[in-house]
């Protein structure tokens, strides 16, 4: 957990986009650099998820706290539009190090204690202890800016993932489960049939089949079966892209700070603003576990309500700037409303990922999880373009509110598109 906690205790998260705007860039070239940020972690994705399942996974996971560390320190050195786009690509390449290998060996270790059963209870907490460090670190910003400005908080994000890279080499070096250089590849006669449709114990029983076989099957056989139950198994391609939707559209917190300068709020108070929106989401992923037994259709009920309230909220924060008396309630009351939708819809990401996770039957579980990751990065690209087009007519309130209207996409999805999972019974093939 402390690993978890130190990847997201960084300081410069909650203003970076006011030091992008102070150092003379606009809403479009800021929208741009997030555009290559996530089209870093987009392009190596895949490439280290392979170079994941072919080195130590611990070491991989300290060069990405050393990448991350660096591309502060690139900023701090170069604070121009080329060094803070250097210093993205660094951040992407660290996020796409990270993803997947945290999970996969987060598993291997469960799995080598014969504890694998234990692994959506740990993971659950690892992504409450990221959210609090996040909650944590935007706090924090505040007074450090106050005492140092930008580069006392920029220094000190520099420093947690220092910290960050030294809890890397704690973490347990547990032996993989399936490993690329370990196995043969698949006979071509295994995969003759795919079923097309999920949601029969015939289709269960078949990838269950293959999952016992997967011991002996090659990486590339194993990637294939993931990629088919992703893309051809039709309750598990909808699962998939509403997972990727549900997480891809929390993009728009990286506009939280822009709302919030727009609405006249200085750096510190706007840090305060933006720890609102991350209490939500730290909110939503804590409830998850109350939540979730409620029905696909009060969810999508609940889902809408968010939507309405982010859009709401964001235009409320914008109306703050037209009414310098009543700007500090405007912007409360506003970021408030998008930190309850914020909330939402990540208490609606989790219990979509875990139902997700419940009807996955084939032997390449980290093979469908990734997928999912990968369309997440392509929603996630897509909220960034349309921010930077949108940018040059529109203000940033009803730029920002427009970025919640996927949350009514969603909420219409989630009825149908939501995963049933499947019940103890059937896992155990009763």
């Amino acid at each position: 957990m402390l690993f978890a906690f130190t990847a997201d205790l960084i300081p410069l998260y909650a203003i970076y986009a006011l030091l992008f705007a102070a150092r003379g860039l606009n809403a479009a070239q800021i929208s741009s650099l997030f555009v290559l940020w996530s089209a870093t972690s987009f392009l190596l994705g895949i490439p280290s998820g392979a170079w994941a399942d072919t080195v130590s996974r611990r070491g991989l996971l300290m060069l990405s706290g050393a990448l991350l560390g660096a591309g502060f320190a690139v900023w701090i050195r170069y604070p121009s539009y080329l060094g803070f786009a250097a210093g993205f690509v660094l951040w992407g390449t660290s996020g796409a190090l990270r993803s997947g290998t945290v999970e996969a060996l987060i598993y291997d270790d469960l799995y080598a204690r014969a504890a694998a059963a234990e692994y959506p209870r740990v993971m659950g907490c690892v992504r409450a202890a990221g959210e609090s460090a996040a909650l944590a670190g935007v706090l924090i910003a505040a007074p450090l800016y106050a005492w140092g400005g930008y580069a006392l908080v920029a220094w000190s994000s520099v420093a947690i993932a220092v910290v960050h890279t030294v809890t890397a080499a704690l973490l347990p070096s547990a032996p993989k489960s399936v490993s690329a250089a370990e196995v043969e590849d698949l006979e071509d006669g295994v995969a003759e049939r795919e079923p097309d449709e999920l949601g029969t114990q015939e289709s269960h029983r078949m990838f269950e089949s293959r999952a016992v076989e997967s011991e002996s099957i090659g990486y590339l056989a194993t990637l294939r079966a993931g990629l088919r139950e992703a893309l051809r198994v039709r309750v598990i391609r909808r699962g998939v892209v509403l997972v990727a939707l549900l997480n891809g559209i929390t993009a728009f917190d990286e506009y939280f700070a822009l709302l919030a300068g727009h609405a006249g709020a200085g750096p510190s108070v706007s840090a305060v603003l933006v720890g609102v929106t991350v209490a939500g989401a730290l909110a939503g992923a804590t409830l998850a576990g109350r939540t979730r037994g409620v029905s696909a259709r009060v969810m999508a009920a609940v889902l809408a309500v968010a939507g309405v309230l982010f859009i709401a909220g964001a235009l409320l924060a914008g109306a703050a700037a037209h009414h310098p008396g009543a700007m500090y309630v405007l912007t409360a009351v506003g970021f408030s409303a998008v930190g309850i939708a914020y909330g939402i819809d990540y208490n609606a990401d989790v219990i979509a990922s875990a139902r997700s996770q419940d009807a996955i039957a084939g032997p390449a579980r980290a093979t469908v999880t990734s997928v999912s990751g990968l369309a997440t990065e392509v929603i996630a690209l897509l909220v960034f373009v349309f921010a930077a087009v949108a940018a040059t007519w529109l203000s940033p309130p009803v730029m920002v509110a427009l970025l919640g209207v996927p949350l009514l996409l969603a909420a219409g999805l989630l009825p149908t598109w939501m995963p049933r999972g499947r019940s103890v019974d059937e896992r155990r093939g009763a």
